[in-house]
Order: structure tokens, then sequence, then C-alpha cells
């Protein structure tokens, strides 16, 4: 007889988790500490216990040796919570998974996965004695594909309470009450808050530049456009708040804008 799930000492479901991409282009945790106490000012409570990515891919490729460990503390001190490292070399590869770290190759690991199977079975099906044919040079890679976004936006209509997140996956996110202190809203796409907004906006969570966040009284604790922070430690721009304004990324600085005057 099965079981139903409630009597099982365990369940396994799909779950969406968000994670901040720590981008290394250092490995002094000196210099990085300093960078990181410069980015938070000093809030205790900046990242909130997020989950990161390490990204080594922009390191020099003689970075063979990282200490994990220490960088691994040092980001939980800004209260950072490791789980895996991106763009690592197969050197690193022992030393990373020692310290209880997962290997995010993404598609690009994938990529070569694929790549090496499909060459391994060409050799092992290939007849002895056949002549080998001249190496033909690569094809020149397709250039990526914009991502189209087939869901509809998500919509939100009950007020979002401190402690909460809501978390709008390949699309917007909608949301017509209030979003309160402590409350957290994520979307990969744009943001469109109908209510009062308080607490903490991050659009284009998997990468989007493009994706705005737009409010009709806005008191956010931060935002984030694709990675992207600002928090207000000092208030919201008094000559915004409370009104309709909008939020997005030009170059690599967030930009606020009041959607009921002429620019």
């Amino acid at each position: 007889m099965s079981k139903s799930p409630s009597s099982l000492p365990i369940e396994i479901k799909i779950s969406t988790v968000v994670a901040i991409s720590a981008i290394l282009h250092s490995v002094d945790p000196i210099a990085i500490d300093a960078a990181l106490q410069q980015m938070t000012g000093g809030v205790s409570d900046f990242f909130e216990d997020e989950f990161a990515v390490i990204d080594v891919g922009a390191l020099a490729g003689d970075h063979t040796y990282i200490d994990w460990r220490a960088l691994v503390d040092l980001l939980k001190k800004y209260r950072l919570n490791a789980v895996a490292v991106r763009g690592a070399t197969p050197a690193m590869f022992e030393a990373i998974k020692a310290r209880g770290l997962a290997l995010d190759e993404g598609q690009a690991g994938a990529e070569r996965a694929r790549e090496d199977v499909a060459a391994a079975t060409a050799a092992a099906n290939a007849p002895a004695a056949a002549p080998q044919p001249a190496p033909q040079p690569a094809p020149a890679p397709a250039p990526p594909q914009p991502q189209t976004v087939a869901l509809p936006a998500m919509i939100v209509d009950t007020p979002v309470r401190a402690g909460q997140r809501v978390y709008a996956r390949g699309c917007d996110l909608i949301i017509t009450a209030v979003v309160n202190n402590g409350a957290e809203i994520i979307a990969d796409g744009s943001i469109h808050v109908y209510a009062p907004m308080h607490g903490r906006a991050l659009a284009g969570a998997s990468g989007n530049a493009d994706s705005r966040i737009f409010g009709l009284s806005l008191q956010p604790e931060l935002v984030s456009i694709a990675g992207v922070y600002r928090t207000f430690d000092d208030g919201f721009p008094a000559e915004l708040a409370r009104q309709p304004a909008q939020i997005r990324l030009v170059g690599d600085r967030i930009d606020i804008s009041s959607m009921t005057s002429h620019r």
C-alpha cells in the first residue's frame, strides 16, 4: 500500500531560490572586505542571509589557489551564504567540493559536457582503419538569442507583509496592495506596485537590465535592477517620495524619475 505524502518523513518538491552573484575580480580578502564594507555602508542586514554564487570567471587563469574557507567566512560576515561557485577551472574543483560548495557550470558547462560525450561516441564508433578527414574549422557560434517571456504577469492582490518574499519567475510582477517594510518582492521582468511600496524590490533578477520598477507611492528600503543595488539609508528622494515614479538602470547607475513630469 502506498503512503500518502503527509505520512512520509520527507517530501521533495520543486522550489525557486534566488541567489546573488558575487563576481570576484580579486582574491585578496582585505580588498574584498573593504569593497563589501563600502557597498553595504556598514548596514548589518544589507543582504539578510541571501544565498550567493561565487563567480570566479572574471579572474585571470593563473588564480588556481583561492582560500575558499576564508572567502566563505568573509561573505558570511556580511550575511551572504555561499552555496556554489561559477566559472571555476578544473584545478579548483577538488578544493571547492571539499568546502561543501556546488559547482555551477551553467549553460557553458552543459555544452562542454555534450561536446565531450559526442566526441567520445564518435571515436568509439569510428572504424579502426578508416582514414581521418582533414580538420575543418569550427563554425562560428551563433549569437545568443534574446529570451522571450511567454508567461503572463504574476498578480498579487493581498498585502506583502514583513518577512514575506514574492518571486515572479520569468515574468513581470504586479502588486495592487501595500508592500510593507521588511517584505521582499522579486521579478525576472519589471515590477509594478499600485499601492504604497516599502521593503525591498528587485527587478530583472535573471539579468534583464531593461527591467524597471514602477510605483504609485515609492518609499523602498532597497531597489535593484539586474543585480545593481541602491539603498536609501537617508530616505527616498523627497521630491519623488509618495508619488508615481519609475526606477531603471542607466549604465551602471540606478536612476529614479517622476512619471508625472516630462523630462
